[in-house]
């Protein structure tokens, strides 16, 4: 399977859409300036500065997701337990904002939403849990105390 290609994929995704992302909060952040908008009395210049640092730490953390895929990627091997968790938290934002931009953004955003969605879970299918092969055992092979997940469940009605 080609996982490695996939991995490296989606960290490139990632990094231009946490680029996209950073630039759209400046761009909005200076309209929010520019403008002098306020929302229920809240200073502009807050306001302002809230989008600019929201799409900071927005990019950064995807920063951080496609950083863990390239190394995923580079090394072929499946990430630990907390990288697995931060890439399962980017795959349900990524999920939950794609089902929002249908509405507010049309289609080609849901669109390119659902394609980083796909690279991100076919990534962590594509790895699975990571299991380390034991001592005497290629990669791969079940060991010789049954099949590679476990042992075989009991039977209905056996006891």
């Amino acid at each position: 399977m080609a996982r490695r290609p996939v991995a490296l994929v989606a960290a490139v995704v990632l990094v231009l859409e946490a680029g996209g992302i950073v630039l759209l909060n400046w761009i909005l952040s200076i309209v929010v300036d520019r403008q002098q908008m306020s929302l229920a009395g809240l200073d502009p210049r807050a306001m302002s500065a809230g989008s600019w640092i929201a799409g900071a730490v927005f990019g950064l953390y995807l920063l951080f997701c496609a950083g863990i895929l390239v190394r995923t990627g580079v090394r072929d091997r499946a990430p630990g337990g907390f990288a697995r968790i931060v890439l399962i938290s980017a795959a349900v934002v990524h999920g939950i904002v794609g089902a929002l931009s249908v509405g507010l953004a049309g289609w080609p955003a849901f669109l390119g939403l659902m394609v980083v969605l796909a690279l991100l879970v076919l990534t962590l299918v594509a790895y699975g849990e990571g299991r380390a092969p034991a001592n005497g055992e290629a990669a791969g092979e079940p060991s010789a105390g049954g099949p590679p997940n476990g042992p075989r469940p009991a039977a209905p009605g056996a006891l």
